[in-house]
């Protein structure tokens, strides 16, 4: 698999690029890249998290998963953010899965390591923290968007995303996935799918979906988005 960018620059995470610079030439040694194919699962529901990571290229969603087998996507990790949150919170399990949505490159640093960069760089931990406020903010407002918005607005919102943590306008994507993702049946999907690229907005095929008209997309997604944007922008800068 070719990736997009260098598996060695952990500053094209954004949290390690807002960093001083002594605080990641510090860190950047405990820093170790793995790339992630699609679909592998980077901390499993209710396993030990043994590191975090910092995504480079690529992003993975949050899955929920219920005892009947349905799950849902309840947030998303990219470049502009961090994957194993619990960890900057003293736990090490967490109920969600965290699955590669679109492969790429994340640097890994390890729980202790975690735990002592912690402790030596407040500006790490500040920093984090205000991710983890930005992250929770992203979580509260998908619940509400899925309990009260239209499926058109809700795809809308959840492509608008994944462009945002996407190199380029393309990424895969299939059917059956977005539906989990967006927790509504494979039919409506395909419905709406296919009236977004009769639109223009849109092309899909392969297991690849491509963004044609991003302000159309806004245009047809509800608040939420911008919500979510605006929270973000404000704690930790533009996403």
């Amino acid at each position: 698999m070719v990736y997009p960018q260098a598996i060695d620059s952990p500053e094209q995470n954004r949290l390690l690029a807002a960093l001083p610079p002594e605080d990641l030439a510090w860190l950047k040694p405990k820093l170790e890249p793995v790339q992630f194919a699609l679909r592998d699962v980077i901390h499993a529901a209710n396993a030990r998290i043994d590191a975090i990571y910092f995504p480079q290229v690529g992003w993975a969603s949050m899955i929920a998963l219920l005892d009947d087998g349905r799950s849902a996507e309840v947030g998303l990790a990219g470049r502009e953010g961090i994957i194993g949150l619990p960890l900057l919170f003293g736990s090490d399990r967490s109920l969600v899965e965290s699955i590669v949505q679109s492969p790429g490159t994340m640097s890994r640093l390890s729980a202790e390591a975690f735990a002592e960069s912690l402790d030596h760089s407040a500006a790490l931990r500040a920093l984090l923290l205000r991710y983890a406020l930005a992250f929770q903010q992203q979580v509260t407002q998908t619940a509400a968007c899925n309990g009260h918005r239209a499926l058109d607005q809700r795809m809308a919102r959840w492509l608008l995303m994944a462009h945002d943590r996407t190199i380029g306008d393309e990424f895969p994507m299939t059917h059956e996935f977005l539906a989990m993702m967006l927790c509504v049946h494979r039919p409506g999907v395909t419905i709406t799918a296919r009236l977004f690229q009769r639109a223009g907005l849109i092309r899909y095929g392969n297991g690849k979906m491509t963004v044609k008209d991003r302000l159309g997309l806004q245009a047809a997604s509800c608040e939420c988005y911008a919500t979510v944007s605006r929270e973000h922008e404000r704690l930790l800068g533009p996403v």
